[in-house]
């Protein structure tokens, strides 16, 4: 009956308003948090170890390569010190031999020489206990190169017929590393835990190089020859000027890559700023709505107050009311989002068939805080105006 009473003053056009304001606003925000997340992966290439704003910085080699190509403690903190550098960590490189073998079931198939590289940790994204070595253990966690595993099948295996290898097999070979230096030798066995895009180098644990470089070579020079700096923007020109002037070398399509997905998410945080302006522009409009109903409704509202109706009660189909709409309006707001990212995922997935499909969870769950947002600041709006009254 109160609903009755006090639904006559409502204004369709202006809740017709509110609601296209709301999903038009709503839908803004989720289909740039969402296309943010669907496409973010195929611009930055993200390998899962190493992230795009990332820089692997190393000297120019002369003609010869006789000049030195190790950066010196000066050079490492004048490159810190750029207004562009965020942090830099320094590669360690192993300093005595290696040798490994790989096989199936302890049968060793093929053997190669190699080498170790390391950087800090906190540069290596991956999950702690995988990426980690303390003295005494017997197994090394190791990340190859991609590249690695495609000139194996692409180029060695297809020439000689054998079988190509794929990402998973290999991460069960059995690896076993030789290292030997110093008038000592040491075998270990090794597990392959990854593979990178960006690193062209045989990764391991810094614990382990530390470890083994002063078992195996504690007398040799360990002076890096390459950096990785973590950088705030990659588009900064003055990236580009401070590599000329002092002679480094970075991996351009690196750079370009990390240029890019820089952009996509200035993009993508305008068109949301964009889209929470309009939803915020639709809360205004609601508020206004419900006011003028309040003022117009001031009469009846006082009698049902002096009729002994609590203000809680005579507020509530206000209430009730904002509510049920911003709940149908996240529900369209949903589906409109699958639409369109069915339509753009199609086209996705025919350029990028291995991409993967990180569904719409994240973007659910936003909507869901934002609704219960403005939910919330409605009703206690409403009860305000009703309790001042």
């Amino acid at each position: 009956m109160i609903w009755k009473l006090l639904r006559q003053h409502i204004s369709a056009m202006q809740l017709l308003g509110f609601f296209l304001a709301n999903l038009f606003g709503m839908l803004i925000v989720l289909l740039a948090f969402q296309f943010y997340r669907d496409v973010r992966p195929v611009f930055s290439q993200r390998d899962g170890f190493i992230r795009n704003d990332y820089l692997i910085v190393s000297k120019r080699v002369a003609v010869m390569g006789f000049t030195s190509s190790t950066f010196s403690q000066r050079e490492i903190d004048d490159l810190a010190s750029q207004p562009f550098t965020k942090s830099i960590g320094t590669f360690k490189a192993s300093q005595y031999k290696v040798s490994c073998s790989m096989g199936i079931e302890g049968v060793a198939n093929f053997g190669t020489q190699m080498y170790f590289e390391a950087v800090p940790d906190q540069y290596v994204d991956t999950r702690d206990s995988l990426w980690r070595f303390r003295e005494g253990d017997q197994v090394v966690p190791i990340i190859l190169p991609r590249t690695y595993l495609a000139i194996y099948n692409f180029g060695f295996a297809q020439s000689r017929q054998l079988p190509k290898l794929s990402e998973g097999f290999v991460s069960m070979v059995d690896m076993t590393v030789l290292m030997r230096g110093d008038g000592k030798e040491k075998r270990m066995k090794a597990k392959i835990i990854g593979f990178s895009n960006r690193l062209g180098t045989i990764l391991v644990p810094e614990s382990f190089l530390d470890w083994s470089n002063r078992e195996f070579a504690p007398d040799a020079d360990v002076s890096p020859t390459r950096l990785i700096v973590e950088v705030g923007n990659p588009t900064d020109e003055r990236i580009g000027q401070y590599v000329q002037q002092h002679g480094l070398d970075i991996d351009e399509d690196k750079l370009q890559a990390g240029k890019t997905t820089y952009f996509l998410r200035l993009v993508s945080a305008a068109v949301m700023a964009v889209g929470l302006l309009i939803t915020l522009l639709s809360f205004f409009i609601l508020m206004l709505s419900i006011y003028l109903l309040v003022e117009k409704n001031t009469r009846k509202l006082q009698n049902l107050l002096l009729l002994g109706y609590t203000p809680a009660r005579v507020s509530l189909p206000y209430q009730l009311l904002t509510v049920g709409i911003s709940l149908v309006v996240l529900a369209l707001a949903m589906g409109l989002l699958w639409l369109c990212r069915t339509y753009y995922m199609q086209f996705l997935w025919s350029l990028f068939p291995t991409m993967e499909d990180g569904g719409l969870l994240a973007a659910f769950v936003l909507g869901l805080l934002l609704s219960l947002l403005v939910c919330l600041f409605n009703v206690l709006a409403i009860r305000s105006k009703v309790a001042h009254i």
